[in-house]
């Protein structure tokens, strides 16, 4: 049975797990607006789940 040696840091964790990814965004449509966007993410009209939201991309940081 295979047992490591060292404890493996966060930091190597990280970069073994860097390239598991997933290739294609999985794309969801709105209830409102019935756009289709990206999961988790606004909408192209400031729609996120359902809501308005108001962006100032002036203040943002």
């Amino acid at each position: 049975m295979a047992v490591q040696k060292n404890k493996s840091t966060r930091s190597r964790r990280g970069m073994r797990r860097s390239h598991t990814k997933i290739l294609f965004p999985i794309l969801s449509i709105d209830n409102i607006s019935g756009e289709t966007h990206i999961r988790h993410h606004v909408t192209v009209n400031n729609y996120y789940r359902g809501k308005k939201i108001n962006i100032d991309l002036k203040h943002k940081v």
